[in-house]
């Protein structure tokens, strides 16, 4: 079919369908009568709509509104099955993979431990093969993947930057080699970058078109969301704030070799149980035993996210003074980022700013309000789970609809 003109009947059905199928995401299953009312479509059209899209499988018949006065209404409702996607989270711990339906439901999950000296596209086919299965599917049924990662992929010699911590992904043939492996589209985006996606539109957030999302796991890192768009920068490093020179650490010099930087020195994790023991604060009992605080993560992280959820729990003495010092040391390089981006709200997540909680995020408040110009809302993550594979997931399902969802082809 010829491409659709401004004004031609075909742009408008292909624009009537689209906002019926938008519709239907955000309020789950509705009859022909709300579609008409949401959309201001006639009953005739809004039935000629729905027809048309069951008919190509975006929209199954589900139900009727039964308990309502007068007759029940029939129901319709995205087809979850009318296209699938995968989103992959790799960490120096594992490779997690994820198969979500065209309405956002994860269907199936695989993990795979992450082996330093093993091919990194082995590792990304085994474990989405692995979710795949689980799925019911076939790799082939998989509109699009998007793999997260550490670091950031250059754009122009296509090599991971900014992650020596993830042995065996520096390859530079290492994209040519997971497209020749992978039968879908695969995009590939830095894991922070990703849960900013996951805050943006399933979280704390939502409805925000500036903002920054602090985070501090394995690495400190920031994700930079300006009217609307992640800003990614020239290489792809945008957000790298662990390598910002602060105040109370030497000025650093050739940090990508060294893959750290003041900020990170001052308030990443590896830190924490040092300045925990500088101010009396005993560690916790093994922090990295099954179902602990952060057990999920490599050593440094449980350890530091044991004694950050302990403080929390008991903010007094030698505790209270121990989240502050980390609130301290987090605002000393936050406010150079708001100074910078003025934006309207921070999110804090990753494991170890979770950890601290409402005092923490109080205490870190209340430091940048003294450092900082401006002062921006410190809003606490809403994905709390696995916020990197659902960023990737929500970032493949938005392209992966703007694909499925155009009716006028």
């Amino acid at each position: 079919m010829p491409a659709a003109t401004p004004g031609t009947p075909s742009l408008l059905r292909a624009m009537n369908d689209r906002a019926a199928l938008e519709l239907l995401l955000t309020h789950g299953p509705l009859s022909r009568t709300r579609i008409g009312h949401l959309t201001g479509l006639s009953k005739p059209t809004a039935s000629q709509l729905l027809a048309r899209l069951e008919a190509v499988g975006l929209v199954v018949a589900t139900g009727t509104d039964g308990g309502r006065p007068g007759p029940s209404a029939q129901l319709y409702a995205i087809n979850p099955r009318a296209a699938h996607v995968g989103g992959l989270d790799v960490t120096p711990e594992r490779v997690l993979a994820a198969v979500a339906d065209l309405t956002g439901t994860v269907v199936a999950t695989h993990e795979v431990p992450y082996t330093e000296g093993a091919e990194a596209v082995a590792q990304v086919t085994e474990a989405l093969g692995g979710a795949v299965k689980a799925a019911g599917l076939h790799r082939t049924d998989l509109h699009r993947v998007v793999i997260g990662t550490p670091g950031a992929f250059d754009p122009q010699t296509g090599r991971l930057r900014y992650a020596s911590h993830l042995p065996g992904w520096h390859s530079p043939t290492l994209l040519e080699e997971l497209a020749a492996a992978l039968p879908m589209p695969v995009e590939y985006e830095n894991d922070v970058n990703l849960a900013a996606v996951a805050e943006q539109r399933l979280g704390a957030a939502r409805g925000h078109e500036d903002f920054v999302l602090l985070w501090n796991e394995e690495g400190l890192g920031a994700a930079l969301v300006l009217g609307g768009r992640l800003h990614r920068g020239w290489t792809g490093g945008a957000g790298e704030v662990g390598f910002l020179p602060v105040p109370g650490r030497p000025l650093a010099r050739q940090v990508t070799r060294a893959n750290s930087g003041g900020y990170q020195e001052l308030a990443g994790v590896e830190g924490l149980p040092r300045l925990a023991a500088e101010l009396g604060v005993e560690p916790p009992d093994a922090p990295g035993a099954p179902n602990a605080p952060g057990a999920a993560h490599g050593p440094e992280v449980a350890a530091a996210v044991a004694l950050l959820a302990r403080a929390a729990a008991a903010p007094e003495g030698a505790q209270l003074t121990f989240l502050q010092a980390y609130a301290t040391a987090l605002a000393t390089g936050l406010a150079s980022v708001v100074a910078v981006l003025d934006p309207e709200i921070v999110v804090l997540s990753g494991a170890a700013i979770s950890a601290g909680g409402e005092p923490l995020r109080a205490l870190l408040e209340a430091e940048l309000a003294e450092l900082a110009p401006s002062r921006p809302r410190l809003v606490p993550g809403e994905v709390r789970e696995q916020p990197v594979l659902h960023g990737a997931l929500e970032s493949a399902l938005a392209a992966t609809r703007d694909e499925v969802f155009d009716t006028s082809g």
